[in-house]
């Protein structure tokens, strides 16, 4: 038996499995400030880290794969560009790229060294993190969730094609 993969397939592949592995990873950063205070706010900097090394390396990478291995497929499987599913994904998109490289990666640099100067501060004692800092916590997680639930909205539109 011979095995036949077109190279549509292949590109469906990487283009599914860029989404699972870079722009999933971000769905798990939700978890991140409630583990990080419920072990110690001490890990706060690190969450930081590791949201911007998600963001950088994961997620970004995963973006311009995404959008490579989208327009081969859009191009092969003759679809129009034009098409209102298509150009929606694909804003989709472009928004949480730009969210990431204008918000979420400056954000995360900034709370990492207030978290730094707030833990400081404290000295040996209890973390007493500040207004700003709380802040802008939450305004970051509202934004992640704005971006998760973008995400979710492209696949429907890939998945459904309204409109097709």
């Amino acid at each position: 038996m011979q095995l036949s993969v077109t190279t549509y397939e292949i590109s469906l592949f990487v283009h599914i499995s860029a989404a699972l592995v870079g722009l999933g990873a971000t769905f798990a950063e939700s978890l991140t400030y409630a583990a990080a205070m419920k072990l110690d706010p001490r890990h706060l900097p690190y969450k930081h880290g590791l949201q911007l090394a998600i963001n950088r390396y994961l997620a970004l990478p995963a973006v311009v794969v995404v959008l490579a291995t989208g327009l081969y497929q859009v191009s092969d499987a003759g679809f129009d560009l034009g098409s209102e599913w298509l150009l929606g994904a694909m804003t989709i998109l472009g928004v949480f790229a730009a969210m990431i490289l204008a918000y979420f990666i400056p954000e995360d640099r900034r709370l990492q060294a207030l978290a730094e100067r707030d833990i400081a501060a404290s000295g040996e004692g209890e973390i007493a993190l500040s207004r700003e800092y709380r802040r802008r916590v939450r305004r970051e997680e509202m934004l992640g969730g704005f971006a998760g639930l973008l995400l979710i909205a492209a696949v429907f539109l890939m998945v459904t094609k309204p409109g097709l």
